[in-house]
């Protein structure tokens, strides 16, 4: 897969020249300028990023390693960099053939429970930087350990570096298709792959074999172990699963290149229809041949197996159509979707433009309408619409389908043709009066052409501002008004002059297109500001959701938002840990925030209707074909995986929900909650997860701390009891038993160490810790500590530096002095016999500063911070005891003071070793 490098000019000139191909577009085809600049955004991003290329097939063996392997071959030999980063061979030799020749990166040693487990290593692969790597598997989940938790993760990095990717996948492991595959074969696959990953590859090939030559690579033993063949015809290899999964493959690929093909003819700006396959696409509207129309097209589509559409495009006109036609519309559309279509509503000035236009960037090759009605004299003063749309449609066929005449069937009616108020009308005579007066005042001093204009400019300011029915009136009343006042004869409709007929005339119909204009402008600018408006919710709420951290809040939001757009009741309803919706108890309607709200959804029907849409993850209830007796509409909080639960909605109109544009807000609203949700859910399970993680790695460094160091100790004390015991050798002198019951003091000493580490420890962090304060100088508690370590020093010398005038502290003495035992007790065991301690302290600002310095190797660069973890034993870790808690307590007990304590390393010329610095809050010594 080599790639050119170029520079950004020359991608933005190519794309010019893409778009601007001379024998695919006309002059009146025009690019937008904002898809033009997002196109020029998606080369720029696709250049940064590697490509991916995705060997697919219908199952396991159909060759999908070794097409990749030999692809790799041939890379190779086009001396590309090219190199196998990780292949799963499953023991088939003539896989593990091809990779000979090819370099393959060492797989990652991962240990699990005492098996050694083998990764892709990223890290690997990073480094190398290769043009091209092959990584077998994409659905993989990669063991623990591993940097990412999937293999598709993997992936998504290298892409990200820049490298190229080839790689594997089934239809099985496409995650919107894993429900499909269990249904299929009975098999729930684990491990999916993102559609987003899937849809993003640049190239996907696909790698196709005979169900029959599947299994008999099956049975040869090329796809599994022998012993596992049996079990794999009898369940996910039987010859049915093979066809519905290869018909499954196929399709899939099918809807790739589809995309693919639409989005190349975008990009090259081709309006032209490419019948490279079928496409049906009815248009339907308020008659009642509508219904016929739907049934005839999904047979038309199933004939040809093909995809089909059922488009309503809504134009002003029928905009005001009355309710039950409208009715009629959303009735055919809901039955073009029970029956499988893809539904679309359009707007637009003609209907014919607006479904001709929609057909070419759907690619569709076959339309079907309805016979028109009217009668031949009104074709003749204006083209139908089935005239326009073959005019219009090209190489895209036509049907026109007719109807049986019946007289019972309801008839559209005619929109009404005054649209404005009689005020309006009232108010655009008024501005003609208005204009009128002022070419009387001017008649004498500007020619009659310049009355034209002022009449005119009034024309346009009713049109603009009050509307198209009282423009036109504007229009009218301004030529009589001007052949009655101005035109000689005056105060006369009679014209001395032809040619004001003509004046008469353009004056008339610029007027009415002027009208015409501004109000298609208006509807223009409504429809935009509904637009904005939509977006505008969407955003707002899109932005409130991110800032949410728990499904409560999330729940109030979309319920907020939703109440805002429509004036009713609407609850979130979440299930148990069984899967049974309960009343909402915190959310409620009317935006506010109470407890058990019972009032609604009501228990019993309404409750089973929201169970059967969480079910079932499909909407249910009011304005449905499903369980549509309820009064409440119930919509599923679809996530990626899940249903989360669902939103109930009794709005208190219920025609606001008929409205097509208000439902997708609706839809949109709750999905946006959905995927939030689902993100907190995520987030919280995560987070859960890293802590029984962390717990576990506590609880094993415990017991592994525990096992090694409470061995120890007990073995000694176990061997000198044993000894002092033993009655059948030679008598013990004295000083070797004084040693022995030395040794068993020592140990049982250090045992008690141990475990009241452990003790404290539990109780510095368990938040329960009661500080007994009380005045005492710093020297007095040195002194004890020093009488602790007296025999442990080692010939090691302690030096002591504190000032005369160092102030008393408000302290726990037991634990300052633990605190100072624990630093000078960690500073002896990595210190050398023979080198010395500084223990120093003084003042700074309103706090006492402590020091402890030892002349060691000092700390290992960069763990100046985790000494203070807990179980972490730094310095020389297998040569020292202990559970690693000493320095951890340390800090515990300065915070627990409000203080702070750092650790630092000294250089070799200022005597190398590590010093720890701890600060204490000084307070105000009692007077007297």
């Amino acid at each position: 897969m080599p790639r050119t490098t170029e520079s950004p000019a020359v991608r933005v000139r190519q794309c010019r020249m893409a778009a601007n191909l001379p024998e695919r577009r006309t002059q009146n085809q025009r690019l937008d300028p904002d898809e033009l600049l997002a196109r020029m955004r998606r080369e720029e991003a696709r250049a940064q990023r590697g490509r991916l290329k995705i060997f697919f097939g219908a199952a396991p063996g159909v060759g999908k390693s070794y097409a990749m392997l030999e692809a790799a071959r041939k890379l190779r030999t086009e001396n590309v960099d090219i190199v196998v980063g990780y292949v799963e061979l499953h023991g088939r030799a003539d896989t593990e053939k091809l990779l000979e020749g090819l370099e393959v990166l060492p797989p990652q040693q991962l240990e699990h429970r005492g098996v050694v487990l083998t990764e892709f290593d990223v890290d690997a692969a990073l480094r190398r930087h290769p043009r091209v790597v092959c990584v077998d598997e994409l659905a993989h989940s990669n063991h623990a350990g591993a940097r990412h938790p999937k293999r598709w993760m993997d992936v998504e990095e290298l892409l990200g570096a820049g490298i190229d990717v080839y790689t594997t996948v089934n239809v099985q492991h496409i995650e919107s298709l894993n429900d499909v595959v269990a249904q299929i074969t009975g098999v729930q696959v684990r491990e999916t792959v993102p559609d987003r990953v899937f849809d993003a590859a640049d190239e996907v090939e696909l790698v196709d074999l005979p169900p029959d030559e599947l299994i008999q690579r099956l049975r040869e033993g090329k796809v599994y172990a022998t012993e596992k063949t049996g079990q794999a015809l009898t369940s996910f290899f039987r010859k049915g699963n093979l066809i519905a999964l290869r018909e499954l493959a196929l399709r899939t690929t099918a809807d790739r290149v589809d995309a693919a093909l639409r989005a190349y003819r975008e990009d090259h700006a081709i309006a032209e229809t490419w019948a490279a396959g079928e496409r049906v696409l009815v248009c339907i509207g308020p008659d009642p041949l509508s219904e016929r129309l739907v049934r005839a097209a999904r047979r038309l589509a199933t004939a040809l197996h093909a995809g089909w559409i059922a488009v309503y495009v809504e134009t002003p006109a029928l905009a005001r159509m009355p309710r039950a036609a409208r009715d009629r519309v959303l009735a055919n559309l809901k039955l073009a979707e029970t029956l499988g279509a893809e539904t679309a509503n359009l707007s637009g000035e003609s209907v014919a433009n607006e479904l001709i236009a929609y057909a070419r960037r759907r690619n569709v090759s076959k339309i079907i309408i309805g016979k028109p009605s009217r009668s031949r004299w009104r074709d003749r003063l204006r083209p139908s619409l089935v005239d326009e749309i073959a005019r219009l449609s090209g190489v895209i066929d036509v049907y026109v389908i007719s109807g049986e005449k019946n007289e019972d069937a309801p008839q559209p009616q005619r929109a009404p043709r005054r649209t404005s108020p009689w005020s309006a009308y009232a108010r655009s005579a008024a501005v003609v009066a208005v204009i009128t007066l002022i070419c009387e005042l001017l008649y004498t001093h500007i020619e009659l052409t310049n009355l034209v204009m002022l009449y005119l400019l009034g024309t346009v300011y009713v049109a603009a501002r009050i509307g198209r029915g009282p423009s036109a009136l504007a229009a009218v009343l301004s030529v009589c008004l001007f052949d009655f006042l101005f035109v000689p004869p005056i105060y006369s409709f009679a014209v001395s002059d032809a040619q004001y007929l003509i004046t008469f005339g353009v004056m008339l119909a610029t007027g009415f297109v002027i009208s015409h204009f501004a109000a298609r402008g208006k509807r223009q600018a409504t429809v935009a500001r509904a637009r904005e408006r939509r977006t505008n919710e969407l955003y707002a709420l899109s932005r409130e959701l991110a800032k949410a951290r728990n499904v409560d809040d999330l729940g109030r939001i979309v319920i907020k938002h939703i109440l805002a757009d429509i004036d009713g009741e609407a609850a979130v309803l979440l299930p148990d840990a069984d899967g049974h919706l309960l009343d909402p108890s915190h959310f409620c309607t009317r935006g506010a925030v109470v407890a058990n709200a019972a009032r609604y959804p009501v228990p019993g029907n309404d409750l089973g209707i929201a169970q059967w849409a969480y079910d079932h993850r499909q909407k249910a209830g009011r304005n449905t074909d499903t369980l549509a007796n309820g009064d409440a509409l119930y919509l599923p909080l679809n996530a990626l995986k899940r249903c989360i639960g669902v939103v109930g909605l009794r709005p208190k109109d219920p025609a606001r929900l008929d409205v097509p544009e208000q439902m997708q807000l609706i839809e949109s609203f709750v999905s946006q909650a959905a995927v939030a949700m689902e993100r907190v859910q995520l987030a919280e399970t995560a987070q859960a997860a890293d802590v029984e993680i962390e717990s576990e790695k506590m609880r094993n460094a415990l017991l592994s701390s525990i096992s090694h160091d409470f061995r120890t100790p007990l073995a000694s004390i176990v061997g000198a009891a044993s000894t002092l015991l033993d009655e059948s050798g030679q008598p013990i002198e004295a000083p070797q038993r004084k040693a022995l019951l030395r040794t068993v003091l020592d140990e049982a000493n250090r045992l008690h160490r141990l475990v009241g580490n452990l003790l404290d420890l539990t109780r510095l962090t368990s938040g329960k810790l009661s500080l007994k304060r009380q005045w005492v100088p710093l020297e007095e508690i040195l002194g004890a500590v020093l009488h602790r370590l007296h025999e442990a020093q080692g010939g090691r010398e302690i030096k002591v530096d504190l000032p005369a005038d160092l102030p008393l502290l408000h302290v726990d003495e037991v634990m300052i002095e633990q605190l100072l035992f624990n630093l000078l007790d960690n500073a002896q065991k990595y210190t050398p016999g023979g080198s010395s301690i500084e223990v120093s302290a003084g003042t700074a600002r309103d706090e006492i500063v402590v020091s402890v310095r030892d002349h060691g190797p000092g700390l290992p660069a960069g763990e100046e911070t985790l000494v203070f973890e807990k179980f972490h034993r730094g310095r020389d870790e297998a040569a020292q005891s202990g559970f690693g808690l000493g320095l951890t307590i340390a800090k515990a007990i300065v915070e627990a003071h409000g203080g702070d304590i750092r650790a630092r390393n000294y250089s070799a010329d200022r005597g190398g070793g590590a010093e720890f610095t701890f600060t204490l809050p000084l307070i105000s010594e009692p007077q007297g």
